[in-house]
């Protein structure tokens, strides 16, 4: 009869465990520099990290010089990573729009024409809007390649046929 009252005894503390990890499962979470919910809001908030603070794994890594080996590499890892949204044009009508998927920005309206090279680097690597981060995915080294990449593609839109060196231009098509 004693292990019966000790086998209920373990199934109600398993139970409460069950129970116990429920509530974690679903209690809200806090992003970073964000407030406790009974915190009162300071006159600088929202809280901004101070200026050059870098994640302990992620080195800052400068705008290297233009190239056409950057350009290259930027094409090859703009096809692999962002064409599937943004298209190989960078208009935002890629593959996965066309299931269904909200369209991104193209990168030929104003604002992102006007918008400076960082603000690039900084959407890739921590998203923007419905863009997931892709700081794990993409190097910073080739984040920069892809930036100088969409920088082409938006030069290109406005391009002209004068533009092109007299001797290249019967390879365009």
């Amino acid at each position: 009869m004693r292990t019966g009252t000790v086998g209920l005894a373990v199934a109600a503390m398993v139970l409460a465990a069950i129970g116990g990890c429920d509530d974690m499962a679903n209690q809200p979470k806090r992003l970073p520099y964000e407030l406790p919910a009974d915190a009162s809001q300071p006159a600088n908030w929202p809280a901004i990290p101070p200026v050059g603070i870098v994640a302990r794994d992620d080195k800052p890594v400068p705008l290297p010089p233009l190239t056409l080996a950057l350009l290259q590499r930027g094409r090859e890892r703009f096809d692999i990573a962002c064409a599937p949204c943004h298209d190989r044009a960078g208009t935002g009508h890629g593959m996965i729009v066309e299931r269904g998927f909200p369209a991104p920005p193209s990168y030929h309206i104003a604002r992102l024409r006007e918008a400076p090279a960082q603000h690039f680097y900084d959407v890739i690597t921590n998203g923007y809007g419905i863009m997931f981060p892709y700081a794990d995915r993409v190097k910073p080294a080739d984040r920069w390649a892809i930036t100088a990449y969409i920088r082409a593609l938006q030069a290109s839109t406005a391009a002209q046929l004068a533009d092109v060196p007299p001797d290249q231009r019967g390879a365009v098509p």
